[in-house]
């Protein structure tokens, strides 16, 4: 007698939308030329605060060709140490 855990074929597949995920796209699809629409007035708009234009502009290139891809660099012989002290309030 099975008793919870993972099972095989269980669930939704990775990546599948939920039912309510796709209702909310479809719903916020609507307003896809009205935002792009004002993502372009205040990128344009030489009054709006620069960090505003920025941001604007920014979001209309992500949407357009995607956002860069970032290259992680460094030291393969040395490991990767994660120092979340800081996050925490710890000390140094």
């Amino acid at each position: 007698m099975a008793s919870g855990g993972k099972r095989k074929g269980a669930g939704r597949p990775k990546g599948a939308i939920g039912k309510v995920g796709a209702e909310v796209r479809e719903l916020a699809q609507q307003y896809t030329r009205d935002a792009l629409r004002v993502l372009a007035e205040i990128m344009l708009d030489p009054d709006a605060q620069n960090a505003a234009r920025v941001s604007a502009a920014n979001s209309l290139l992500d949407r357009a060709h995607g956002k860069p891809t970032q290259t992680v660099t460094g030291d393969r012989t040395r490991p990767v140490v994660f120092d979340l002290g800081s996050l925490f309030g710890g000390d140094d």
